[in-house]
């Protein structure tokens, strides 16, 4: 299991756990977001419960529920922590505990746990705050694992996008070379930021780096009603948002009206050590 080799400086690029209105902008359609989000491989959910001291997860940025409700499938007992209440509300109706702050915030209250887990949500979150924050709360030998879905667009869906994006959102900071590259490549400062966060927070091994590769197919309708939950398009004013998604779904009508995603869902790992 590869680890991450850590950066001689800080990585560059955007810090999006400051851009906390697009962190909370997610519950603007919250059924819609936990209808068309995917979940994540019972593979992922499987090795975290296999690598954990015991059943207590907290969820970081729980959102809906999506992946707390995965792992109390698997037999865990699950708490999430989700900064926006609409996402929070959905998720307690859905069967999920849930309560409403950042993480960098919440009390715990003295409760303790054998993992931390966040799906597609910890760059959302200070990395050397959160990881100590996590630290905290963790059992020792519990486990600290960020995940996040890497979806990587066929070329022409993602060109669509990317032309769609700049002539609706032109000052939106959309990079053409950067949105159809390979998908990882974008992904890696955020890796590697989680990772050194973890190292700067102390108490814990050294980051892992767990890889879990899979594909969906999508119709064009299926897309459509995905694209406004992503964060670029969630505050987009309904006209603009409808242009984007009619450029977008021609391109699809043209390749016949489906594509098959490939994702990569990566998790960034590391067990807590020592005494609390």
């Amino acid at each position: 299991m590869p680890t991450l080799p850590p950066e001689e400086t800080r990585p560059s690029g955007p810090e999006p756990h400051r851009h906390r209105e697009t962190a909370e902008s997610f519950g603007t359609d919250a059924e819609r977001y936990d209808r068309t989000r995917p979940p994540y491989p019972d593979a992922l959910v499987g090795r975290i419960v296999a690598g954990t001291p015991g059943p207590d997860v907290l969820d970081v940025g729980c959102g809906t529920g999506i992946a707390a409700r995965q792992f109390q499938a698997a037999g865990c007992r699950v708490l999430g922590v989700e900064p926006d209440t609409r996402m929070a509300e959905l998720a307690r109706r859905s069967g999920v505990e849930a309560e409403v702050a950042t993480f960098e915030a919440w009390n715990s209250a003295g409760r303790e746990f054998d993992a931390v887990v966040a799906g597609t949500a910890w760059h959302w979150v200070e990395p050397v705050a959160g990881a100590t924050k996590a630290g905290q709360v963790l059992r020792p030998g519990g486990l600290l694992a960020p995940f996040w879905h890497v979806p990587q667009l066929p070329s022409n869906v993602a060109k669509a996008v990317v032309a769609a994006c700049e002539r609706v959102m032109p000052d939106a900071p959309f990079n053409r070379a950067a949105m159809t590259a390979p998908a990882l490549d974008m992904y890696r400062t955020q890796f590697t930021r989680a990772a050194d966060g973890i190292r700067q927070a102390g108490g814990f091994s050294d980051p892992e780096q767990w890889r879990f590769d899979w594909e969906r197919s999508y119709t064009r309708d299926e897309w459509l009603e995905q694209m406004p939950t992503q964060g670029a398009f969630t505050r987009l004013p309904p006209d603009r948002l409808a242009e984007v998604l009619d450029h977008v779904g021609a391109a699809i009508d043209g390749m016949g009206g489906t594509f098959t995603m490939l994702y990569a869902t990566v998790a960034v790992t590391a067990t807590r050590t020592g005494a609390t």
